[in-house]
């Protein structure tokens, strides 16, 4: 599959940067979890609130004990409300956890069902690394918000404001001190959140470029190796490394400034009640208890203050996390329209004749098809022609002329501008995507073959397929020797992207995979391009078995598919401009001739061509 390096398409209406919406964009992700959600701030309060309870008890403590009073009853009092409180944050935070990865999971599994059902035009558009990574890191980040900062958020502003009242009943002169403090180093805060969540945004965007980078690079790590392109590709890579690394940079010097910002106003205010508390207690404004008490609440304003802070810069951070992941999500992927109302309503009696009928329909019809991948550039002018049932059909014409895209249209990843397609005789607008497809399968050059084993690849459409099916196709596709070779035989395994398996060993399970369907139609696309003369000769002898059974279009470049097809079809510049056999065809089609003489098709003992030889290269993108 062909991708281009084009940028991700960006929202053209302004987007609202403020923490207020951010916090609201975070909220909406826990839609389902909202259970969850509140029994771990409920857990996480009541921890606070036991915590807030013990500078109390410490207070009496102090004051107990220069009264000489008995001690054992605060000290045990004191220990179990610090039990109790660890023993509940730690049940808030599991419970926070879990819900964090039940939000990632269900924004992954969405994400993966999206990207595997986008249109075809987009897997152009975006690179796939780059889509790979918003399932992968963009979540994770994403999973730290919802599991840590929303509820740190909460429970920080609801304990530092509990602090605060007790705060105000000991000393409400030491709070308004503590309180300038606090309030300097939060407006330094506020001023560096925007900029944080722009950096992290062009770092999550880094990150993917270097998926995709890497993920391009691997893909074709034969081609780079035999280029000595390795250096380029690691150059290439590394400036993306460099992008990351200086948003990340940029990103951890706005935290750098606002981490010593909190911590000013921490230890600023700890100096601050020491030092004025202790002038106030000699003064016996205040109890050396009530200054002890004052100094806990005062740390115990540190954590909550720091938590929400550092929740706010996490939130703004996952903003651009999500922000990729609405993307995606937003990308158009492949439509399923309900079938029209006539054929929805066809009666039962009706579809059963029209389907005993469908022996005498063509496999495959195209009816005028027009096509262009980009607009006012067409790839298919006006193509018609049929491939009857149990017959084998042959595309042939120059590089360009139109043979992959019309492979395309009838794999329905396209949809044609103008004209129609026909299976069986049922328009393909009246059948869906999936039924369109279940009644082809086809082998490309591409050759797909998947991590697993040998059994994992030949069932991949047919899952539940007996082993009889199997070694039926197995038989066929002439793959008895691999499974003999293969270490396991059928369960042995086939290494990424089949790299145990030569070239034409891929074809041929490829080709077994497509019959263990039993397809209504079996589109073949250069099917002998990677086998020997022996091979090339067996397979050209299952294809007139397979001819048997279901139809076969194929697109050919050799005389030993061309000379057995019952039909050839000549493409030329987007036009079907002639049909017939080999020997027909030589003599009625000068396009046809051309291909020969040209070496496209190599006929032995034909007459000498009028037509000067192309000298076109066979192998180019078509």
């Amino acid at each position: 599959m062909t991708r281009t390096a084009v940028d991700d398409a960006q929202p053209t209406a302004p987007v609202d940067r403020s923490t207020r919406a951010a916090i609201a964009t975070m909220y909406r992700l826990t839609t389902g979890h909202r259970a969850s959600i509140t029994v771990a701030t409920v857990l996480t309060l009541v921890g606070s609130a036991l915590g807030l309870a013990q500078p109390l008890v410490a207070k009496q403590v102090v004051d107990a004990s220069g009264r000489g009073q008995v001690l054992g009853p605060l000290l045990l009092l004191l220990a179990a409300l610090f039990v109790t409180e660890a023993v509940t944050g730690a049940v808030g935070r599991f419970v926070l956890e879990r819900m964090g990865e039940g939000v990632v999971r269900q924004l992954r599994h969405s994400l993966v069902a999206r990207l595997l059902r986008l249109e075809m035009r987009e897997y152009a558009r975006h690179r796939s690394g780059d889509l790979i990574s918003r399932v992968t890191a963009d979540t994770t980040l994403l999973r730290e918000v919802v599991s840590q900062a929303l509820v740190d958020l909460v429970t920080g502003a609801l304990v530092a404001a509990g602090a605060i009242v007790l705060m105000v009943w000991i000393d409400p002169l030491l709070l308004l001190l503590v309180a300038v403090t606090v309030a300097t180093a939060a407006l330094i805060v506020a001023t560096l959140l925007r900029g944080i969540r722009a950096a992290s945004e062009r770092m999550q965007d880094a990150v993917g470029a270097i998926a995709a980078d890497l993920e391009r690079a691997l893909g074709a790590l034969p081609m780079v190796r035999v280029h000595r392109a390795e250096d380029r590709e690691a150059a290439r890579i590394g400036e993306r490394v460099e992008a990351a690394y200086g948003a990340g940079v940029r990103t951890a010097k706005l935290a750098s400034v606002m981490s010593p910002a909190v911590e000013l106003a921490v230890q600023g205010s700890f100096l601050i009640v020491l030092v004025i508390g202790g002038l106030r207690v000699n003064t016996d404004a205040n109890s050396l208890g009530d200054l002890v008490a004052f100094l806990l609440y005062a740390s115990y304003l540190v954590l909550p203050l720091s938590s929400v802070f550092r929740a706010v810069g996490l939130i703004q951070r996952g903003m651009g996390a999500y922000q990729r992941v609405e993307q995606a999500l937003s990308l158009p992927a492949e439509p399923s329209p309900a079938r029209p109302p006539s054929a929805r309503t066809r009666t039962g009696k009706e579809e059963a004749a029209r389907r005993s009928d469908s022996h005498e329909m063509p496999a495959l019809a195209l009816r005028d098809l027009s096509f262009g991948y980009d607009p006012g550039r067409p790839v298919l002018r006006g193509v018609s022609f049929t491939v009857p049932q149990r017959s084998q059909t042959a595309l042939v014409g120059r590089s360009g002329a139109g043979k992959s895209t019309i492979f395309s249209l009838v794999a329905r990843f396209y949809e044609p501008d103008s004209g129609s397609l026909l299976f069986d005789g049922l328009p393909a607008v009246e059948l869906s995507r999936g039924e369109c497809r279940s009644r082809i399968a086809v082998v490309d050059q591409a050759n797909h073959v998947v991590h697993g084993s040998l059994w994992d690849n030949i069932t991949y459409a047919v899952p539940d397929a007996s082993e009889a099916e199997v070694r039926r196709v197995v038989e066929l596709a002439q793959l008895t020797g691999v499974v003999e070779r293969l270490p396991g035989g059928l369960s042995g395994m086939l290494g990424e992207r089949g790299g145990t398996l030569s070239g034409g060993e891929r074809q041929r399970v490829a080709l077994a995979r497509a019959l263990l369907a039993r397809p209504s139609l079996l589109l073949l696309d250069e099917p002998t391009s990677h086998l020997d003369a022996v091979n090339e000769a067996a397979l050209t002898a299952v294809m007139r078995d397979v001819a048997r059974e279901c139809a076969v279009l194929v697109i050919a470049h050799r005389l030993s598919t061309v000379q057995h097809a019952d039909r050839i079809i000549v493409l030329d510049q987007g036009t079907a401009v002639a049909c017939g056999r080999h020997e027909e065809l030589l003599t009625s089609s000068p396009a046809y001739r051309e291909l020969a003489a040209g070496q496209m098709l190599r006929p032995a003992a034909t007459p000498p061509s009028p037509v000067t030889p192309a000298g076109t290269h066979p192998h180019g993108p078509r």
